[in-house]
């Protein structure tokens, strides 16, 4: 065996690959360097956008294993060794994923357009998907919100927001609306002041938009009036059952009837 033949050889290899495996490391540490930049970049521009908590760690999470897999590539490519199977075997990977996971996938688009667009934020009254509650959690696959009736409902986040949604607590106020009849006997004049009345005496009820007290309907057994009246988001349930109450007390006290079907039975 000629022993200094395979000396140069491997001196040759040595001096080949080292270049090349100092210049991975190198790639290494410079990548390391730059992904830590930019993931602290990343960082500053959403907590600027005040994205959620969960999306800001999913996406962050996100973004450095993408640029850790390009780093690695761009590693091996570095080395010499052929990148393109290992990218066709990540695509058809995701590939398989993607039609596996088709429903989680809607529902984590879904999630994240939510919270970038943020239609609604935690302690909104909503109503989406037939179901009305306040949100109680935002997370990345589903929406949880409490009901009327302090029950647990979960939306899933791909129908959420493929649906309409209606915020009704986003602007801070909300108007309180009734439909109110009285007889035909009964003065239209007096009624809209007992029934305005109603709403200026409470301290809850805001008077700039001012109250309003408009007759909408000639029924087909009493005059109907539309009672609107703005409140805060917090007031709306108690303005919105004190109005009714004290409103049939009112009239009942000006001597104005509210009409309602009568039975009337029949001699023999």
């Amino acid at each position: 065996m000629d022993y200094k033949l395979v000396i140069n050889e491997l001196a040759a290899i040595a001096g080949e690959y080292g270049i090349k495996v100092i210049g991975a490391i190198a790639i290494w540490i410079i990548g390391s360097w730059a992904i830590k930049k930019l993931m602290r970049a990343a960082n500053a521009l959403m907590e600027k956008s005040a994205y959620e908590e969960s999306l800001k760690k999913f996406l962050l999470n996100l973004i450095g294993i993408i640029l850790k897999v390009l780093l690695v590539l761009s590693i091996l490519g570095n080395l010499g060794i052929q990148t393109t199977s290992f990218a066709a075997i990540l695509a058809s990977a995701g590939l398989a994923v993607g039609l596996a996971l088709q429903g989680s996938l809607s529902n984590f688009a879904g999630g994240v357009m939510l919270m970038i667009f943020k239609p609604f934020k935690i302690g909104d009254f909503i109503e989406a998907q037939g179901q009305q509650g306040t949100v109680k959690e935002i997370e990345i696959f589903t929406t949880k919100i409490i009901g009327p009736g302090n029950h647990l409902i979960i939306i899933p986040n791909g129908n959420l927001s493929n649906g309409s949604i209606t915020n009704y607590t986003s602007e801070g106020t909300r108007q309180v609306r009734h439909v109110i009849g009285v007889s035909y006997d009964a003065d239209i004049k007096k009624t809209k002041e007992v029934l305005l009345h109603v709403l200026t005496s409470q301290k809850s009820i805001l008077q700039d938009p001012a109250p309003s007290i408009d007759l909408v309907a000639l029924g087909d057994s009493s005059i109907d009036f539309a009672v609107r009246c703005w409140t805060k988001n917090e007031d709306f349930w108690q303005v919105h059952c004190t109005t009714l109450e004290e409103a049939k007390t009112a009239l009942d006290a000006a001597g104005i009837e509210i009409p309602y079907p009568h039975v009337v039975e029949l001699k023999k």
